[in-house]
């Protein structure tokens, strides 16, 4: 792998049986392992505040999912796919099991993760997610549509991702980040995110689990966070407050703060 110049992360890609996976990592070996699950409009740079934070203390690895940043794209992926090409990065790396944390459509991931191979999660983190959301096929049809200028979508819209007033830097990532997308793998993780209804994967889930939202997120409301916590047996629910959609991050210092006390009380 090689290093980049940004604070302490190594950025590069892992063969797999799966393709080619575009991964971030602190550079930290020291077990377990923190696996970072992005958005539907984002990728595994979201996780940059997260992978310093941990740096020297847990490995932190972030991945895109196939067709974003640096993985292969495959036509047809589906939530299940993505969860099997995370599997297979955690191979590829050598990691058995790992604390899965995801946000929106990485809250998806990380239930199908849970679904496919429990034993190998240590732990669950899903923030700003959902089981079903109620309005998921509008949500997802519009972003289909809109995929034909994700600039131009993100534009429009970035002022409902993040709570105001927004921080202009973080503003101005968001755009960015979303506006260098590839538009068909844009449309596989609308599909894989806002079409999913895991309610029956939740009741079923057997390890500690921790439900994040930001509290001033209006793509996937407080309500809905509390309902998947409510549905997944022992799960714990905290609020950020002052945090939109993308609250690792609007309020990174609140998120690690809540990370890092769930998964010392989880490795204790």
């Amino acid at each position: 792998m090689a290093r980049a110049n940004a604070k302490m992360r190594v950025m590069s890609d892992v063969k797999t049986r799966f393709g080619t996976i575009g991964v971030a990592a602190n550079g930290t070996d020291a077990e377990p392992a923190i696996l970072f699950l992005h958005g539907v409009g984002s990728d595994k740079s979201v996780w940059r505040p997260q992978l310093d934070h941990f740096r020297g203390r847990n490995s932190g690895i972030a991945i895109d999912y196939p067709g974003y940043g640096e993985s292969a794209l495959v036509e047809g992926a589906t939530r299940e796919d993505y969860a099997r090409a995370a599997f297979a990065a955690l191979d590829a790396m050598g990691r058995e099991r790992a604390h899965i944390c995801g946000l929106s459509l990485g809250g998806v991931v990380a239930i199908a993760m849970h679904a496919l191979a429990p034993e190998r999660c240590r732990s669950l983190i899903l923030a700003d997610s959902f089981a079903v959301h109620p309005d998921g096929k509008a949500i997802y049809e519009r972003g289909v549509a809109g995929s034909r200028d994700l600039r131009a979508m993100v534009e429009a819209r970035v002022d409902v991702l993040l709570a105001q007033p927004a921080d202009p830097a973080v503003r101005a990532e968001v755009v960015e980040t979303m506006g260098r997308i590839d538009p068909a793998a844009y449309r596989i993780g609308a599909e894989a995110v806002w079409l999913a209804d895991q309610r029956e994967r939740a009741a079923a889930i057997g390890v500690p689990t921790l439900v994040i939202c930001g509290s001033d997120d209006k793509v996937t409301p407080p309500a809905l966070s509390r309902e998947l916590a409510g549905q997944i047996p022992g799960a714990r629910y905290a609020e950020i407050e002052g945090a939109g959609h993308i609250s690792n991050l609007e309020r990174p210092d609140a998120f690690n703060r809540l990370l890092e006390e769930f998964i010392a009380s989880v490795d204790s």
